[in-house]
């Protein structure tokens, strides 16, 4: 590993906003050319391995996927164009960093950690993979989350899993700042009020360094029911923040709207030097 990767390694998390599969292959969306620049613009050298915390892989107690060989690519989705079911991203599997995550949870006190050795990634992981790092040869590794705990318990989790940046792990939350499926409206050049309204609050509070709101958002947050009725796309922001340290920096590196109420409002936590 060299010089330069290793300082970015010990340095940023990622959470990004991967709204509709859709962004796979829709040239429209703006959150699919900031992704494709991803490399050039915010992590340009290559990490030795990813860790992706997704929405769309929950479980009752944290779990890993410790694949051998090329993951599987899951297409966990309905009623998409047909060309959607055959993309594919055989990026490798990464065992061993399944087995330290697996490690660091339980020395942090998570009792119950799971190994899943034949789960592919589902598309909160390569859909904004395949657009980062298209030629898929990074090893990868999914956590899950668990929508029966709270934020700090995924926060938590991400405090554990801080020294993984060390060896040049690049850890990345996949979720949406903003996911209420029932309120979506396609075509739409507007945003709902309160999808605004609760992304703004999200933004200032992250940028404000106001961590503690942001993992007690139920309690604080405006319209946090109605831009989140299921907490799993926004859990992986919290797992993101925790894993870049207590006193992380928080900068918005994309933000723009689709379908009236979908946010893909995404985030770099900068470790405090």
């Amino acid at each position: 590993m060299n010089a330069a990767s290793l300082s970015l390694s010990l340095k940023e998390t990622y959470f990004i906003s991967h709204g509709s599969p859709m962004l796979a292959v829709d040239d429209a969306l703006p959150a699919r050319h900031f992704l494709k620049s991803f490399r050039q613009r915010l992590f340009t050298d290559k990490p030795e391995s990813i860790l992706v915390v997704s929405a769309h892989w929950e479980t009752a107690d944290p779990a890993v996927n410790a694949v051998a060989g090329p993951s599987d690519t899951i297409h966990d989705f309905y009623n998409f164009p047909k060309p959607m079911y055959q993309l594919k991203y055989p990026a490798p599997g990464a065992p061993e960093l399944a087995n330290k995550v697996k490690k660091l949870l339980e020395a942090a006190g998570f009792e119950r950690v799971l190994e899943d050795k034949k789960r592919g990634l589902d598309h909160g992981a390569w859909v904004p993979l395949m657009l980062m790092y298209p030629d898929a040869d990074i090893p990868v590794c999914q956590l899950s989350v668990q929508t029966k705990m709270d934020a700090t318990h995924h926060y938590n989790l991400g405090r554990a899993l801080a020294p993984l940046r060390k060896e040049g792990v690049l850890i990345v939350g996949s979720g949406s700042a903003t996911h209420n499926l029932r309120t979506l409206r396609d075509p739409s050049d507007s945003v709902a009020s309160w999808a605004a309204e609760f992304d703004n609050w999200l933004k200032e509070s992250l940028l404000s360094g106001r961590y503690e709101d942001v993992n007690r958002y139920l309690e604080v947050a405006p319209f946090a029911k109605q831009a989140h009725p299921r907490p799993e796309h926004l859990y992986p922001l919290h797992v993101a923040m925790g894993a870049a340290g207590v006193n992380a920096k928080a900068e918005l590196i994309h933000d723009s709207w689709t379908s009236y109420t979908l946010s893909y409002a995404s985030y770099k936590f900068t470790e405090s030097t």
